[in-house]
């Protein structure tokens, strides 16, 4: 597997795992009827964001990464990003590298932490590979989120720091 730089000619790979994990709604924070041109704008970030596709063998997109600061002005030396990964590629290891490979733009890049601000508590996967990679959860948002099956549940705010003493408060 590959992490490489997305280009805008990825986004007909990306678009049919966007929409189709959106139009679900049980893990972002989007309009489950957002269109094609809402994703792009919600998804293709422009500088100082990094976009980032997971490729296997044969060059097929698995999976997205958006990273940008967290806040601008004093907030802008927290890191943030989202992933996204095919419900079909699942299980390959698509998401942990995209996000491991994320951590280490954000080290280089001199941010002191990582922060998550909306992980459905209810998407348990997701939680498992946060916390396996160094995430805590720093507080949840009762009933922030409406899940299409469960109701109202928690957005979990999770954080990693990124500084070697832990220090990266933000």
């Amino acid at each position: 597997m590959l992490i490489r730089e997305a280009t805008d000619r990825d986004w007909s790979a990306i678009w049919p795992f966007f929409q189709r994990i959106v139009a679900a709604g049980d893990t972002f924070c989007y309009d489950t009827g957002t269109t094609e041109q809402q994703g792009r704008a919600l998804w293709m970030l422009p500088p100082p964001a990094r976009l980032t596709v997971a490729v296997d063998g044969d060059g097929t997109v698995l999976g997205s990464a958006k990273m940008y600061p967290n806040q601008g002005g004093n907030g802008a030396h927290v890191a943030s990003a989202s992933y996204m990964v095919d419900p079909g590629a699942g299980g390959r290891g698509a998401g942990r590298a995209l996000v491991e490979e994320s951590l280490v733009w954000a080290r280089r890049a001199g941010y002191r932490a990582m922060q998550y601000n909306a992980v459905v508590e209810t998407n348990v996967h997701a939680v498992r590979l946060y916390r396996s990679l160094g995430f805590s959860v720093v507080g949840t948002v009762p009933e922030a989120f409406r899940h299409p099956a469960q109701g109202y549940v928690g957005l979990h705010v999770m954080r990693a720091p990124l500084t070697g003493d832990g220090a990266g408060a933000g």
